[in-house]
C-alpha cells in the first residue's frame, strides 16, 4: 500500500494536490467531529440532527479520501 504514495515518482503539481487533498480530508473530519461533539458551536439543531450532519460530513471526507488514493 505504501508504494502507491511514492512521492519521488510524482511531479511537484501532483504532490501538491495530494497534500492539499490530505489537508482537506483532515479538515472535513475535524469539522464533522466539531459538529457532533462541540456543544458550544452555535447551531440550532437537536442532538440527533447534529450527529447525522456530523456523520454525513465525515462520510463525505472518507469518500473524498478514497478518490484521492491512486488506483493501479
Amino acid at each position: 500500500m505504501l508504494d502507491r504514495f511514492n512521492f519521488k515518482e510524482k511531479p511537484p503539481k501532483e504532490r501538491f494536490l495530494f497534500i492539499l487533498g490530505l489537508i482537506v480530508f483532515l479538515g472535513f473530519i475535524i469539522l464533522g467531529l466539531m459538529i457532533m461533539f462541540w456543544q458550544r458551536l452555535p447551531l440550532k439543531m437537536t442532538a440527533f440532527q447534529r450527529y447525522v450532519f456530523g456523520s454525513v460530513t465525515i462520510l463525505y471526507a472518507v469518500i473524498r479520501f478514497s478518490r484521492l488514493i491512486p488506483k493501479k
